[in-house]
């Protein structure tokens, strides 16, 4: 994860608020029209007060009273509407973040997230986006209104006395600057240790949920019960501190407004005796500073709040700065296919050499089969074959063009990739293969299917294609999801099919009718085989052995 300064954070934060900029400014305003209704109720008791002790006021009782309910209706008012417009700014921002950031990790899929726990990514498209609410309903707002506050506050005590004024904005500078400031480089990396750890322990449960069935097989319940315990009570020692944080928080605040509060009383009563003042300004000016802490209150207590959502923050951020490994190409050219030829390519994850001056030619309308052992780069390049990767050296040609310079969603639409593990959504088994062709018509599902002898299965079930498939298609075994992942590549009808291990999970009489199904294509048609099992192998045109990552 990369570190950030808070400064830092908070600025890429708040650029995103520019789209509502006129919201915030509203906001801000109404939240200081109605901090300033709250603030001279009080002061407006004051004056009633000095009124009923027969001093001099510029306000009558029968004012002060109706100037009172008037203040405590549009207090009431603001307030609300401030809120309304905080919170409304704050969850549409939330929305345009989460696009960002699924736009951002379909341009990282699926070089950049292979590696990545799915647990700790939810975690941060779920909660820490979720957090991010605090910062734009309870942070931007407040700090506005605060800085407001303290001017339009240390002016009118000024007005009394310029010392009092001083000593009020003493006070708020503290309260509203240096306390959350100190809270916060007192709770160190806390917060970020314990969004880390809180994302980690999502993907650890995310594990053993899907491991479910084998932790009891072979009974490692007690031990994975052990460790989720032992992780949960680290994050609950983070969480813990946190807790403490914001109650020494509390209590700094509560004691230095306490002890200005008793300075502005010395000190207005020093002014009294001294005649610089009369009992009416010390009246006012007293009351005025003790009621007015509100706005940098808020302030101080974002000191240990705001770093769990500044953590939150610099975890959405690593995402949106993550650089994908391919970028999308738009500005270059469509194609045709036509054939396709891989010329000395050589491909590392990291340190590993994958493949090592791989030359391979696909003529257009063959079935090109590649066989070796597992490790041996088989995948890896079909995979450099969707651009998913990049070569390190060497070329991939589609159609003539280095794929470098054909545009993603072109080369995309001519080639089909079947995987060995086929990845099923939460949603009916119609959808499911219809993810490969969206406009496609039932009947055009119903006949990929068969092609991937999947349809008299499909057609036992209650529903039918309108059968629910259960999450990542637990419902069905591997061979029924590795068929519909056939049916979905059969739908797409791309020119160029990549078909990794597709007959892995199925017995000889499903095998033997996909392997027809494939013998039958049409003549433009053109497969590439990656298969370990001789029987797949014997309906290819031209087999290549791959060893080491070299052509053998």
């Amino acid at each position: 994860m990369k570190k950030r300064s808070p400064i830092g954070i908070m600025t890429r934060m708040i650029k995103l608020v520019k789209p509502l900029a006129g919201f915030m400014c509203l906001a801000v305003f109404l939240g200081g029209c109605g901090f300033l209704c709250a603030e001279f109720i009080t002061i407006m008791g004051g004056y009633a007060l000095l009124d009923v002790l027969k001093f001099e006021t510029p306000f009558s009782l029968k004012a002060v009273f109706i100037g009172v309910i008037l203040l405590a209706v549009f207090r009431a008012a603001f307030r609300c509407t401030e809120q309304y417009l905080n919170h409304y700014i704050a969850f549409t921002l939330l929305a345009l973040i989460r696009d960002r950031v699924f736009k951002a990790v379909r341009r990282l899929c699926p070089a950049k997230l292979e590696g990545r726990d799915k647990g700790d990514l939810i975690s941060v498209i779920t909660s820490d986006i979720e957090l991010l609410e605090v910062f734009y309903a309870h942070t931007i707002s407040p700090i506005c209104i605060a800085a407001v506050m303290t001017v339009i506050m240390t002016v009118f005590i000024s007005v009394q006395n310029i010392v009092l004024g001083m000593i009020a904005l003493c006070a708020y500078i503290c309260v509203g600057i240096i306390v959350p400031i100190v809270i916060f480089k007192l709770s160190g990396s806390t917060a970020d240790e314990f969004r880390a750890q809180s994302g980690q322990l999502s993907a650890f449960v995310l594990d053993n949920l899907r491991g479910l069935d084998e932790t009891i097989q072979y009974s490692a319940g007690e031990r994975r019960i052990t460790e989720l315990k032992s992780r949960a009570d680290d994050l609950a020692v983070k969480q813990e501190k946190m807790s403490r944080n914001i109650g020494l928080n509390a209590a700094i605040t509560n004691s230095v407004i306490l002890i200005f509060d008793l300075i502005m009383l010395f000190a207005a009563l020093g002014l009294y005796n001294a005649g610089s003042v009369d009992f009416s300004q010390v009246v006012i000016s007293v009351i005025a500073m003790m009621s007015s802490f509100g706005p940098v209150v808020a302030l101080a207590n974002l000191g240990s709040v705001l770093q769990n959502t500044l953590a939150s923050g610099n975890r959405v951020l690593d995402i949106l700065d993550e650089q994908p490994v391919t970028d999308e190409i738009t500005d270059g050219k469509d194609i045709s296919f036509s054939g396709a030829n891989a010329q000395n390519v050589t491909f590392s994850y990291g340190n590993e050499t994958i493949l090592d001056d791989f030359t391979l030619g696909i003529e257009k309308g063959t079935i090109t089969g590649i066989v070796g052992k597992s490790g041996s780069g088989k995948s890896t390049f079909l995979k450099l074959l969707m651009r998913f990767w990049e070569t390190n050296q060497g070329a991939i040609t589609v159609s003539g063009e280095n794929i470098n310079n054909i545009n993603t969603k072109s080369l995309r639409s001519n080639e089909s990739f079947v995987t060995q593990d086929t990845q099923l959504f939460h949603e009916t088994i119609e959808y499911n293969v219809k993810i490969a062709k969206l406009n496609a018509t039932h009947d055009e599902v119903v006949e990929a299917c068969k092609k991937a002898s999947i349809h008299d299965f499909i057609m036992t079930l209650p529903n039918g294609y309108d059968t629910q498939v259960g999450e990542l298609g637990d419902t069905l075994s591997g061979g029924e999801r590795q068929r519909i992942g056939l049916a979905r590549a059969f739908l797409h009808n791309a020119p160029l099919m990549l078909l990794d291990e597709p007959t892995s999970n199925l017995d000889s009489l499903n095998e033997a009718v996909i392997l027809k199904s494939l013998l039958d294509k049409d003549e433009d048609k053109t497969v590439v085989l990656v298969s370990h099992r001789p029987s797949t192998m014997r309906i290819c045109d031209v087999s290549y052995s791959v060893e080491n990552g070299r052509m053998s």
